[in-house]
């Protein structure tokens, strides 16, 4: 017998420009304090009752290694019968976590647990560390540029050539404006958790606001960005997410405990899927993800209302986009921005995505269901189906 999964609260910490505001931080302080701020907002749950922590990272050496779900939970104050484990699933690392807990939850072996995510990309450049076997080249497993993100978004221009820069130039500015208004009408600051954090030069100060949005952003000005994975290419930093820091953190229970011990239901997990797809276009994989979420869901993409498609290269949403007929400029896409703004530190983002539809949930009541979806690194895309519990419509 299965149980119905919620999402009690989600949280996040700023986030930072590799490099930038936490260049003095260590990736488990900002693990610990998004864990802490979240358990800080939901007094009515015991410490002593969440029954697992799973947390991702996708560079898993240095402060994001020593299994960081085990260290933060420790680090956090959760006492020391709180187990924990570490989660890698590239960019989708934290929707893995998510899921898997979940998945504990809907068995019945669990209750209350946390799920989240964090990448330290100023303190772990992508790609450290690694050692790619021979393998994938000398037997044509992959191509060589599928092993480079930003190529594999240049060959998703490549398959789909009404994808043009223009409209991954015009969706990035659209990000950008979004994301300033929801600023502007405090939506955004209402789910981060401030962060102290030491500077070389200034000493301590606390962090409580994204660092990497460009609000001066301009069409004139992204026309005018070099695009480094290709001569005369498409891709550019301004249309794809930066190099960032940050951690997030969810609170996972049953149904049941959830309405026992009185807390928030900001969402109802419906279910989820992830699927491989060529790694040459990683980027399409939100595509197939989403396809077969809808099919176990038995809905059709007429049903959702809401989407939070995370902003790996703007090419990549408007592929996703395009192939269900959505506009590029759809109000129900991303309402508050994404990461082309915001910033995507890899396996952090996907609990971000579901602490904005969680919001968009409570604003919007006459939406019943609501997606999150990612594409993943080396050919993987993922999608999981979320119902509104504040839906107050007929279908």
């Amino acid at each position: 017998m299965t149980r119905t999964v919620v999402l009690v609260d989600a949280v996040r910490t700023p986030f930072g420009k590799a490099g930038g505001m936490y260049a003095g931080t260590r990736a488990d302080d900002l693990m610990v304090r998004a864990i802490r701020g979240l358990l800080d907002r939901n007094p009515k749950v015991d410490r002593s009752t969440i029954e697992d922590v799973a947390i991702a990272a996708a560079t898993q050496t240095g402060d994001q290694g020593m299994n960081i779900g085990r260290s933060a939970a420790l680090l956090s104050g959760l006492p020391n019968t709180v187990p924990g484990y570490s989660i890698d699933r590239w960019c989708a690392g934290a929707m893995t976590a998510v899921t898997t807990i979940a998945g504990a939850i809907a068995m019945g072996t669990n209750d209350l647990a946390i799920a989240g995510g964090v990448e330290h990309m100023g303190n772990h450049p992508i790609g450290e560390g690694l050692d790619p076997n021979p393998r994938y080249l000398a037997e044509r497993i992959v191509e060589q540029d599928a092993l480079a993100m930003g190529a594999t978004a240049e060959r998703l221009h490549d398959r789909f050539p009404q994808l043009t820069k223009l409209r991954a130039d015009q969706f990035a500015l659209n990000s950008q404006i979004k994301t300033a208004k929801a600023y502007s009408e405090g939506k955004i600051q209402r789910d981060l958790i401030p962060i102290a954090a030491r500077n070389a030069e200034l000493g301590w100060g606390v962090a409580t606001v994204d660092e990497p949005p460009r609000p001066q952003t301009t069409m004139e000005g992204l026309a005018g960005l070099k695009t480094p994975f290709r001569p005369a290419g498409r891709v550019t930093p301004g249309n794809s997410s930066g190099l960032n820091d940050g951690a997030t953190a969810a609170l996972l229970a049953s149904e049941e405990k959830a309405l026992e011990l009185g807390l928030t239901i900001k969402a109802k997990l419906v279910t989820f899927a992830f699927v491989g797809v060529e790694p040459e276009i990683m980027g399409y994989g939100p595509v197939p993800a989403t396809l077969k979420a809808l099919k176990q869901a038995g809905l059709k993409i007429e049903d959702i209302g809401a989407f939070e498609v995370n902003e790996a290269f703007a090419v990549q949403v408007i592929a996703f986009l395009d192939h269900f007929g959505i506009a590029d400029d759809d109000p129900r896409v991303n309402p508050y921005g994404g990461a082309i703004a915001v910033g995507h530190p890899l396996a952090s983002s996907g609990v971000r995505l579901m602490l904005n539809l969680a919001r968009t949930f409570e604003e919007k009541p006459e939406v019943r269901y609501g997606i999150t979806t990612m594409c993943i690194g080396l050919g993987m895309g993922g999608t999981v189906i979320w119902e509104n519990p504040h839906f107050k419509g007929t279908k």
